[in-house]
């Protein structure tokens, strides 16, 4: 593919008009890779879109493009737009993963509770989303070869080092109480989203909170409120 200065892409030998890739694109494919998978709803507020008709207008033209491509996974849920590896070839940025990436099912319904939660701390604390390292920037400040727990996503907010957890499905017992010891050394603070307050992950964390004091637990449903 090519990305000539008059706006002409070439796409599998064919040219598609009109289109020159802009800056707020190249945001789009970024945070599309960092976030692993987005709905549209997040790329309009992770790339500062002023409606959803905008940002759905932008999103058609970049498939038609073939830099990015909308998939439905559940029924009930909206589709999610993942990177093509042309992405990386328009923005010169090769670590893109792009349409190579595997998008397990039952991640998804996790993945979107980790967007609505950065789009929670934006909205009601002003965090700015470029402020916010992902689990994949995590993993590839560690680099290859090291794989152990990192948060969903981690910011500053002050002089405090958060870490966020979005914890939908309570995991093996010794897992999850090495998870909060970690965080507990690691960070300032650890915010723990869980479905709710009487799911037995809520309970967990709040028995636990006398010895990590650390911990701050919310529901899922006061995040989407600001979704």
């Amino acid at each position: 593919m090519e990305c000539s200065v008059s706006g002409v892409v070439r796409v599998n030998g064919e040219m598609v008009k009109g289109f020159r890739l802009v800056d707020r694109d190249k945001k789009i494919i970024r945070e599309i890779d960092r976030w692993r998978v987005c709905q549209g709803r997040h790329i309009r507020e992770l790339a500062g879109f002023s409606g959803q008709r905008a940002c759905d207008r932008r999103l058609r033209k970049l498939i038609e493009a073939g830099v990015i491509k909308r998939k439905k996974i559940l029924y009930g849920v909206a589709g999610i737009y993942q990177n093509t590896i042309r992405a990386a070839e328009m923005i010169g940025e090769k670590r893109l993963p792009g349409g190579n990436r595997k998008i397990r099912v039952e991640q998804i319904v996790h993945n979107i509770a980790v967007l609505d939660s950065a789009i929670f701390f934006n909205k009601k604390y002003g965090v700015g989303f470029d402020k916010m390292q992902s689990e994949i920037e995590l993993h590839r400040i560690d680099g290859f070869g090291i794989r152990k727990h990192r948060p969903d996503f981690v910011f500053v907010r002050g002089d405090k080092n958060i870490c966020v957890e979005v914890e939908l499905a309570l995991k093996a017992r010794n897992r999850f109480e090495a998870i909060m010891k970690t965080n507990f050394v690691d960070y300032d603070k650890q915010i723990w989203i869980v479905p709710d307050m009487n799911s037995k992950v809520a309970k967990i964390l709040l028995n636990n909170k006398r010895i990590y004091s650390n911990i701050e637990v919310l529901e899922l449903k006061e995040i989407q409120n600001y979704g």
